[in-house]
């Protein structure tokens, strides 16, 4: 029975209510009449459910989805503005005890080299992370509680935060480990970390008992309720999402909307993020062998649907995707992208980091974190390095109750000029330096409030004198 109160998985993802809601979709797919309706609600930036989130992904007329786009663009740019955040993974190692079917780290693969780094070796990961620019990490490990405790990870976050290598410092860490226990997310809460991350990888149940075959990965339920052990214990910024291609596309959309509904109903807060990735080539894995996969367009109207939908949400977009596609979403939805991301382990402060046997899956975008930062620009964009909220104590609730009143925006553009202009001091190539001058000069007076402005305005040329960490 559909409950999204409950704490029990099958009953807040539950299958009977899927299939009925993409009956109702399939039913209402050219219902124009239905469609104004959800879409006059949906133009309302305060979200939609699942059912009606569902009609718009299946609908199929073209003027309706011209304006779908056009309110997605719309909530885009109302709760976010023009600001991208950037990011990198951080692989600490790839030992794993799974057999995920989609993954080259599954334990049967005997190609690839198991690493765990050491934590000399993080050190060295890091400063070459920090000299690109990055402030804000995402920890990536295999599943493997003998080669890589919970301890270890602790022990690693405890690494990085402690590195401050010239004008580098990485002030944010997210975590993105297998599902474990209320205790286990209480110890990643009090080491200080940024938002806890899980992909779903697929919301149908039998689908996921295939591609889990062993390990403890298998246990659908364990996996599906680990944001609310996250949650209990004091984790109040979770990220969820599914690897699209893995099975029916609008299966896994109402999947995540109804994930997104129940965190909200079950603790007054939705997901912080949710990403959207689609299945890459690895080492042992031929994406083809899964016959799921989506057109450009169809991802495109993913990302704006899961946008109307959930408009409070991040929305990540990593270098699985290719620059063109990158481009296509950054107005439908995207806030946050990654950049120069190494899929391997130890792969940062190695000498060829493509020729890697190592890497979890094949980058698309392969451009360098100042290539990026350039691009965005060129976009109209304002790349930001900021890490404020979660440092300022602006999580869960208070960050939602600030984002879904529009209040965040008198602090977020402040805090990516500054932290922009950080980067152009540190790292940037001459090029990019000045296109961030002329980026910088446009967007301090559209700083709504005066004192806020007068502040950025002092603390920009502090900045330029060498003082470092200012954030509103």
């Amino acid at each position: 029975m559909y409950n999204p109160k409950s704490h029990i998985a099958t009953e807040f993802i539950d299958d009977d209510e899927i299939q009925e809601t993409l009956a109702y979709a399939d039913a209402n797919k050219d219902n124009a009449a239905l469609i104004d309706q959800i879409l006059k609600k949906a133009a309302l930036h305060k979200g939609l459910d699942h059912r009606e989130a569902s009609v718009l992904l299946a609908c199929t007329l073209p003027d309706k989805n011209a304006e779908i786009l056009g309110i997605a663009k719309g909530i885009k740019e109302a709760f976010y503005g023009k600001r991208i955040v950037l990011f990198a993974p951080l692989y600490l190692s790839n030992y794993c005890i799974n057999g995920c079917v989609y993954c080259p780290y599954h334990n049967q693969n005997r190609h690839i080299p198991r690493k765990k780094l050491t934590q000399d070796e993080i050190r060295r990961e890091v400063i070459a992370l920090q000299d690109m620019g990055h402030k804000r990490l995402a920890l990536e490990t295999g599943e493997d509680p003998r080669n890589c405790p919970i301890e270890y990870v602790l022990e690693s976050i405890n690494t990085i935060y402690s590195i401050k290598h010239k004008n580098g410092a990485i002030r944010r860490v997210n975590v993105n480990i297998a599902a474990t226990t209320v205790e286990n997310y209480r110890k990643l809460h009090e080491a200080g970390i940024g938002t806890y991350i899980l992909f779903q990888e697929t919301y149908h149940k039998a689908s996921y008992l295939q591609l889990h075959p062993w390990g403890p990965k298998h246990d659908y339920d364990y996996h599906t309720e680990a944001m609310d052990r996250a949650q209990e214990g004091g984790i109040d910024d979770v990220g969820i999402g599914v690897l699209f291609c893995l099975d029916k596309y609008r299966y896994e959309f109402a999947g995540l909307m109804m994930h997104a509904e129940h965190l909200e109903a079950a603790f007054g807060v939705g997901p912080h993020t949710i990403s959207a990735p689609r299945i890459r080539p690895a080492d042992d894995i031929d994406p083809t062998t899964f016959d799921n996969g989506i057109s450009e367009e169809t991802f495109e109207k993913i990302v704006a649907c899961i946008r109307i939908a959930v408009p409070y949400t991040g929305m990540i977009m990593s270098t699985r995707e290719s620059m063109a596609t990158r481009r296509n979403v950054l107005d439908l939805g995207i806030s946050q992208i990654s950049g120069a991301s190494c899929t391997s382990v130890g792969g940062y402060a190695g000498t060829d980091r493509d020729s890697l046997e190592s890497n979890q899956f094949d980058t698309n975008d392969k451009r360098t974190v100042d290539e990026v930062v350039h691009w965005l620009m060129d976009l109209g964009y304002v790349p930001s390095f900021c890490t404020a909220c979660y440092r300022a104590g602006r999580t869960g609730d208070r960050f939602m109750s600030l984002c879904k009143s529009g209040q965040i925006q008198n602090c977020c553009l402040p805090n990516a000029l500054m932290t922009l202009k950080e980067y152009m001091q540190d790292y940037a190539s001459p090029e990019t330096v000045a296109a961030g001058e002329r980026l910088i000069r446009e967007q301090v007076p559209e700083i709504p409030n005066e004192r806020i402005r007068e502040v950025v305005s002092k603390n920009l040329e502090a900045i330029t004198a060498g003082s470092r960490d200012f954030r509103v």
